[in-house]
């Protein structure tokens, strides 16, 4: 969902940047370009594979949309197993760049990314890369990238907060939205795990898993609901995020339409996994759960929307945040989508049409805008020091 500034803002890391293993290497075996290469560009892998996953989803039937969305997941498996080999890259050859990562509190976060990439491109193979490998294949790669996914999110939502305790330093009105992050990684994984219950054995297998489900979507709830008061705080008591990081404000709808998505979808494959008491009762708090959230989404939406356009017309430039337009925006696209599949309502099916709209127009831009950065080198150099923030402006 959401992205760390290379272009503009990137803070810098407390610790050193060489260690006698980098330093001992010949330069042209240390891969220079890597060096800057951080957690955060999976955000770029998550945004466009959401656009495909959101395409199919939409409760109306487009020509020729499903066939896009089949080339735009094919991008983003491409694009995965790109920044994999670059990221690997980075802890091969910039060891210590990758450890000052995990202690810097402004990038830690972004580990979680690694997880919804894994996890968006998994689900986007189980819903439209099917078509292409088929059925049996799609199942195989869903479920070896929703297992590695579902690790690596649940190990982040431990590791992060507990570096934040204990390692990180953070000074008080520093609350980012991007401590969401690691948060709402179980939500991802909430979400698609329905898509592998029908496909386990009838009884205690699905049972397990959907209330293994379940269970993700209340630890990424509860979790999201204790750090969302702290990131408003932080707006109303120290003003506007810096203009790089206004972006970031979109990251909140990221758990609001994920978690909308997570009780639809459960609730779809509840009857084959439970009696019918609860299975109702799941179809009935997807309706009851899902409403009063997507009404807040929209809320914050406009917010975020406002906060934004102050800060283009203040002079916000193209930086890497700018994917932080596309993976939360497409959680409220699928959330909108389930709402409509249970209420049979027309109004959240255009929603989720426009909110589509919305996400393409996104994805297009901070797509071309990453593709320059990569071709001219910006986006790959060194961070600029922030710009330093004194008061409010209006």
């Amino acid at each position: 969902m959401a992205i760390f500034p290379q272009t503009q803002a990137e803070p810098q890391p407390r610790t050193p940047s060489s260690s006698p293993s980098d330093a001992s290497r010949p330069a042209a075996l240390r891969l220079p370009s890597l060096r800057h290469i951080g957690p955060n560009w999976y955000a770029s892998v998550m945004g466009t594979a959401i656009v495909a996953s959101a395409g199919v989803a939409l409760p109306l039937d487009v020509p020729g949309l499903r066939t896009v969305c089949t080339v735009v997941w094919a991008l983003s498996a491409l694009w995965l197993a790109t920044v994999l080999v670059a990221r690997t890259g980075h802890w091969i050859h910039h060891r210590d760049q990758a450890r000052a990562h995990l202690l810097d509190p402004a990038v830690a976060p972004f580990y979680g990314c690694l997880s919804m990439a894994l996890l968006a491109v998994g689900g986007g193979t189980m819903v439209v890369g099917k078509d292409v490998i088929g059925e049996q294949a799609a199942l195989v790669v869903h479920a070896v990238l929703y297992v590695a996914g579902t690790l690596i999110g649940l190990a982040a939502a431990v590791a992060v907060p507990y570096l934040m305790v204990v390692r990180h330093r953070l000074e008080p009105g520093s609350a980012s939205p991007v401590w969401l992050l690691p948060l709402v990684a179980p939500m991802v994984s909430a979400s698609l795990g329905a898509l592998l219950v029908p496909e386990l054995p009838a009884g205690q297998w699905r049972g397990t898993l959907l209330m293994a489900c379940y269970a993700m979507f209340g630890l990424s709830l509860l979790a999201t609901l204790v750090v969302l008061p702290t990131v408003f705080a932080r707006l109303v008591h120290q003003g506007p995020l810096p203009l790089a990081l206004t972006p970031t404000l979109f990251l909140v709808l990221g758990p609001l339409g994920q978690s909308t998505t997570a009780v639809n979808q459960l609730a779809d494959v509840a009857p084959g996994a439970v009696g019918a008491p609860y299975a109702s009762a799941f179809g009935a708090f997807a309706v009851l759960y899902g409403v009063p959230v997507m009404g807040f989404a929209l809320l914050w939406l406009a917010l975020a929307l406002a906060m934004v356009v102050r800060a283009l017309r203040a002079g916000m430039t193209f930086a890497m945040t700018w994917w932080g337009f596309t993976f939360p925006v497409g959680t409220c696209v699928t959330g909108a989508a389930g709402l409509a599949r249970h209420t049979g309502l027309d109004a959240f099916t255009w929603l989720a049409v426009a909110l589509y709209v919305f996400l393409v127009a996104a994805w297009a831009v901070a797509g071309a805008r990453t593709l320059r950065g990569l071709v001219s080198g910006a986006l790959l150099a060194a961070p600029r020091a922030p710009r330093p923030v004194t008061a409010r402006t209006t």
